[in-house]
Formats: C-alpha cells, sequence, structure tokens
C-alpha cells in the first residue's frame, strides 16, 4: 500500500481488503486506517466475532472463523460471489467475459 497505490485513493476508490487473525492483521488494520485518511471507501472482509475490523471499514463482510491456514477457502467463496454478482448487476456477460483469452475459452 505504499507510496504508489495510496496516491491513487481518493473518495470515489472502493477498497477490498480481506483481514484475518495472523501474523498480518494489524499490518491490514493499519492500511484500512491509511485508506480511510485519504477518504477511500473500505469494504472489509473478515472473520465472525472481529469486532475490531467494525471501527475501521466503511462495510465489514464476515466469514467462518476458522485457522489461519484455512481462511483462503471461504474468502475465496465469498470473494467469488462479489465478482459474480457485481458483472450480473453491471450486466456484464458472466459466462462469456470480455477479453478473455482464446486459448482458456476454448475447449
Amino acid at each position: 500500500m505504499k507510496h504508489g497505490p495510496l496516491a491513487l485513493i481518493d473518495a470515489s476508490t472502493p477498497i477490498i481488503a480481506t483481514v484475518v487473525r495472523d501474523q498480518t492483521y494489524e499490518k491490514m488494520l493499519s492500511n484500512i486506517s491509511e485508506v480511510q485518511a485519504r477518504e477511500g471507501l473500505v469494504l472489509a472482509i473478515g472473520c465472525e466475532g472481529d469486532t475490531d475490523l467494525d471501527q475501521v471499514a466503511h462495510k465489514v463482510l464476515y466469514v467462518p472463523d476458522v485457522p489461519a491456514i484455512y481462511s483462503p477457502v471461504p474468502i475465496s467463496v465469498l470473494l467469488q460471489l462479489l465478482a459474480y454478482y457485481t458483472a450480473k448487476k453491471k450486466g456484464c456477460s458472466i459466462d462469456k467475459p470480455k477479453n478473455l483469452a482464446k486459448s482458456v475459452t476454448v475447449d
């Protein structure tokens, strides 16, 4: 988040932050605070029962509290659903994404 990315943040910049209770937890809270200081909008994804996250993010989506090593699984599912419903709401083609390499789409 240092330097370049922080310079791009303003009130029209939505940020999605995944925050789990591991060795990166305090740093993620600090990064979210830096985004808030620049008026960026923060959607945080955190584990159930995390009350600290409510204090720094605009909106929090919760996943089940699992050991940190397994946290990518529920977070990935939530992010996939977020991408799906965002694309659907924007009217994007979900089954045939624009500009996807032909080698990926051909059987």
